[in-house]
């Protein structure tokens, strides 16, 4: 039976909100709406979601603020940005933020249901990716939260650049598993796709750097030829 895909709308317009919400289910999602991003924050904590759909012009808080905010506390949920604003600048903001894809106001009921699919395509390339995950994982000296993004050496914190915290999360996303390179970039920063393919050796390089004791011969972040790379750690909890 093939899986119903779950989406989240946060809009502040209630019209709006029951509109998409009435023709979304129409699609055959199953949908959940909310008026505020308390309520977000809420729902998002008690059950996975597969892409959320979220209002730029909002108050009190606005939708770059609870993306930057669900970006920071570790959410990889795609989001689709919608805004009244078409501007090519305040479509580069929604998307440095962290939203996956923007749709201006007014739009074609169908075009979002397009844009959504597209999203979740991107996100099955990724599949098994949890949306946050509260594993705990162990190698050598480390140890990795893998929803909190905080590395430790002997319970000591460390610093990692977040272009390399974004590629330890996305291997810690699978750990024991081999990551092809494409879900490696689709996991760690979709929306930056191309930046990200042009470095992403260079930040293994830098990764391997910090937690291996000789990064040219590896234990914990191993290559996989043909394939991508592993993260080998023990999980807990």
């Amino acid at each position: 039976m093939e899986q119903v895909n779950r989406i989240i709308v946060l809009d502040d317009e209630a019209e709006l909100r029951n509109m998409l919400q009435r023709f979304l289910t129409g699609h055959g999602f199953q949908v959940r709406a909310v008026a505020d991003g308390k309520q977000l924050s809420r729902y998002l904590q008690r059950e996975p979601y597969d892409v959320l759909v979220l209002d730029l012009m909002m108050e009190p808080e606005d939708g770059l603020t609870i993306c930057r905010r669900l970006r920071a506390e570790g959410q990889t949920i795609p989001i689709l940005m919608l805004t009244a604003k078409g501007e090519p600048a305040d479509r580069v903001v929604g998307l440095d933020t962290g939203a996956d894809d923007y749709l201006a106001k007014p739009f074609l009921p169908d075009e979002l249901v397009a844009r959504l699919r597209a999203l979740l395509r991107r996100q099955k390339i990724a599949a098994g990716d949890p949306t946050v995950s509260t594993q705990t994982l162990s190698f050598g000296a480390f140890r990795f939260d893998v929803g909190k993004q905080t590395l430790t050496r002997d319970g000591a914190p460390v610093d990692v650049h977040s272009a390399q915290m974004l590629l330890l999360h996305a291997l810690g996303s699978s750990p024991n598993r081999a990551v092809s390179r494409e879900n490696l970039l689709a996991r760690a920063r979709g929306r930056d796709h191309e930046a990200l393919d042009r470095s992403i050796d260079v930040q293994i390089l830098r990764l391997r750097q910090i937690v291996e004791e000789d990064p040219s011969k590896p234990r914990f972040i191993k290559t996989v030829w043909g394939v991508g790379y592993m993260l080998v750690a023990g999980v807990e909890g």
